[in-house]
């Protein structure tokens, strides 16, 4: 897909993985619509990005921000390419604790309802508008559809059960999502990354984060960088023939059993 003077939707894209993403795409002069709870971080053009805040939990608000988002793509002429999912949380709770206590359900609704229910309203509605973006010249190509799992869908550590849920079920709706998608010249691509430098990581204890580095990094011997996850969010939207995959991008690391 050409990413000049097309207009993608990154949720969560106010800080971040979701704010590196913005940044590379505003390199490569696309457009960009920021949905995110907070006010982005940084100073952008107008005219180059809309930013909306919304609750991703609440559907009339994802609704009501992919209608603007679209009516924005008609002003500026520049047709929609795609949505990148960033928006995501992480809240560690043991599945029963030290003391006997159970896994609490409102964490786990959170976390169903920020992770997988928020990110599968926003592609669903999306995609209603996608399908009917012209084709490009070539393969026929309409958009892209960037999903964000984590390798916690292949390792995750104690205390992660419903992140590691939710982040498992974005890696298993990858394929179905893209056969789905295939008639309309849409790809479904999800991107895995391991421990990298974001909101989230930051508030990992330093006993965690020391015991990840010695533990669970093999090389760089380093937490992933927003950039590097932006540069392969772009590689994606560029690269006509991924599609259906799930990629991870840990620099050969795992997650440890333990820390």
């Amino acid at each position: 897909m050409k990413v000049a003077n097309r207009t993608f939707i990154v949720s969560g894209g106010a800080s971040g993985l979701g704010l590196a993403t913005v940044e590379n795409l505003l390199d490569a002069n696309a457009r960009v619509v920021i949905l995110d709870r907070a006010t982005p971080q940084g100073t952008f053009d107008a005219e180059r990005v809309l930013s909306i805040q919304i609750d991703i939990t609440r559907l009339e608000e994802v609704a009501r921000a992919v209608i603007d988002a679209v009516a924005w793509t008609q002003r500026t002429g520049a047709l929609l390419g795609g949505v990148v999912n960033c928006a995501g949380i992480g809240v560690n709770e043991a599945v029963v604790d030290a003391r006997g206590k159970a896994h609490s359900v409102e964490n786990w609704d959170l976390h169903l309802a920020v992770n997988l229910t928020g990110l599968f309203n926003l592609t669903r509605l999306v995609l209603e508008h996608l399908v009917r973006v012209p084709p490009e010249d070539g393969d026929g190509e309409r958009g892209v559809v960037i999903l964000v799992s984590s390798t916690a869908a292949y390792e995750g550590m104690p205390s992660t059960i419903a992140y590691a849920a939710t982040k498992g079920a974005i890696r298993s709706i990858t394929l179905p999502m893209a056969r789905d998608c295939a008639r309309f010249g849409i790809r479904v691509v999800t991107i895995a990354p391991g421990p990298f430098v974001t909101p989230l990581t930051g508030q990992w204890t330093p006993k965690v984060q020391d015991g990840m580095t010695r533990n669970g990094l093999l090389f760089p011997r380093r937490y992933g960088v927003p950039s590097e996850f932006a540069s392969t969010v772009r590689w994606v939207l560029e690269c006509a023939y991924v599609n259906g995959e799930t990629i991870k991008l840990t620099g050969g690391g795992r997650l440890p059993a333990r820390l």
